[in-house]
């Protein structure tokens, strides 16, 4: 299996090894595989015996085809453990008719993130015996909170990388930023900057494309890579979540082999619901794939008219993990449904005026697909309220997906599919917005909320979120976004 950019599939093409290893193409597009391996019903039927880490091992292996099944399988045995993901890995709940939640943040941050970011180091260390190389690898990451914590604790000292992780500062919540400003680790840096996610990703990018900071990183040992989900080695994890959904809907017979399901993900950079979307491709049999955003409907609105414009107002909501107004990832989408050429004119058109509009045909290849709603704070906070009083307690961003889901429903009445909703984090992650959700007044101290939503609910803070408000603090720096290379240069000279 060799992979190419979504801008140009005449470039040289590489291995799984080298693209974990160099996060995004040479022309600033991201990669794909050159083809989309099949997924039979037989594969299915094998995979439904197994465990999760076995599942994702096989599934791993369709595309990482210059790792061995034996290195995939003890990476996958390693990364989803009984001791990282209390209660398992990737669990089903029914919570109403033919509709369930996926819980993915049962891992050591509380966080779907953790899913792919407990592999993905253990990827890339691989992947740079693989390939040769003998610099350190310097992860850069831009976070709207989730993802910049599982990838500090995913990294931590893990030989020959380091990284440096930038968060908006007022655009993650107070768990969030306690979460990464304790972490642990000699190899780690966290700095905040002035802006919003999209000033922190752009910037990253921008260091990415900058040819002189290659340059210079490389006098000083180092080459760049990326843990955000741009990274092959991030999004082909994300493909195990759906096919491992229908293993246990098979399982435990709601399902025959061969009848669809539908999924609905809360959206921001695009890369869980595309990994879903591959899925799809692969032979898994998804009906449709429902994007869920919040306030910030940019994806909504894109699937709904064809027209991708960033240049509207940016809300700090209670779900800031989907406050993004660059989907990344939709890229990706764009690449399989209109080809490279197309794709690479978009990207240009969205870089120079900040909009593209897709033309009829590709519209309607990714409506065959794919359909947005979005719930708006008021909507989003009456769904956790509405459903804690069922006995069922979710974050605010599965709240967007599970309100999305249900107006799916009321559209479609006549689609009687079981849905599975991606379940993206404990509700103890976003603990005072969800207190306040279900009507009480939440102390200023964020951290107190933890223990008044225990008791008000008769539900337990996960072990990753315990004791969080006595840990020391170490990193309390704030950057403008055109300081990003100026704080990584001197990131990499306190680890060479």
């Amino acid at each position: 299996m060799k992979f190419q950019s979504t801008r140009d599939s005449k470039q040289e093409k590489f291995t799984s090894a080298q693209v974990i290893r160099k996060g995004l193409a040479d022309d600033g597009g991201l990669f794909v595989p050159e083809s989309i391996p099949a997924l039979t019903h037989d594969e299915i039927k094998t995979l439904c015996g197994m465990e999760y880490a076995q599942r994702a091992a096989y599934i791993l292996g369709k595309y990482l085809t210059d790792y061995t099944h034996e290195e995939l399988l003890t990476d996958c045995s390693e990364a989803y453990s009984e001791t990282s993901f209390v209660g398992g890995a990737a669990p089903l709940h029914k919570i109403g008719d033919n509709m369930y939640t996926q819980e993915l943040w049962h891992g050591p941050t509380a966080a779907f993130k953790d899913m792919a970011l407990q592999i993905m180091p253990r990827l890339l260390s691989r992947a740079l015996k693989k390939t040769g190389e003998k610099r350190k690898a310097l992860i850069l990451v831009a976070t709207s909170g989730d993802t910049g914590k599982a990838a500090l604790e995913g990294y931590r000292d893990v030989d020959q990388v380091c990284i440096s992780v930038f968060y908006p500062v007022n655009g993650v919540s107070k768990i969030q930023k306690m979460q990464m400003v304790t972490q642990l680790g000699e190899n780690v840096n966290v700095c905040a900057i002035h802006g919003n996610f999209d000033d922190a990703q752009t910037g990253v990018k921008k260091i990415f494309a900058d040819s002189d900071a290659a340059k210079q990183l490389d006098e000083k040992g180092f080459f760049l890579s990326s843990a955000n989900s741009i990274n092959w080695g991030r999004l082909a994890p994300q493909i195990v979540y759906y096919v491992s959904a229908y293993c246990d809907l098979l399982n435990q017979g709601t399902l025959e082999m061969g009848e669809i399901f539908n999924v609905c993900v809360p959206t921001g950079n695009f890369g869980n619901i595309f990994a879903a979307y591959l899925a799809k491709l692969m032979g898994l049999p998804i009906g449709k794939l429902i994007c869920a955003s919040n306030k910030n409907n940019i994806l909504t609105d894109f699937l709904q008219t064809g027209t991708y414009d960033r240049n509207r107002q940016f809300h700090l909501t209670m779900s800031p993990s989907m406050d993004i107004l660059i989907s990344s990832n939709l890229e990706r989408l764009l690449y399989f449904a209109a080809g490279p050429e197309q794709t690479k004119a978009y990207m240009q058109s969205l870089n120079q005026t900040g909009a593209y509009t897709v033309s009829n045909a590709v519209k309607e290849k990714i409506d065959a697909d794919f359909c947005g709603y979005y719930a708006d704070e008021q909507q989003t906070a009456q769904t956790i309220r509405k459903y804690q009083e069922n006995g069922y307690l979710m974050d605010t961003h599965t709240a967007v997906a599970v309100y999305c889901s249900e107006q799916y429903l009321e559209s479609n009445q006549d689609d009687k599919t079981p849905l599975v909703i991606a379940s993206t984090a404990s509700p103890y992650k976003f603990a005072a917005d969800v207190y306040t959700s279900l009507g009480m007044d939440a102390p200023e101290d964020a951290l107190k909320s933890q223990q008044l939503l225990s008791d008000y609910t008769g539900t337990q803070i996960p072990y990753p979120l315990v004791g969080l408000g006595e840990r020391a603090v170490r990193f309390d720096k704030t950057v403008h976004a055109d300081q990003l290379l100026e704080e990584v240069l001197r990131f990499a000279d306190t680890q060479s």
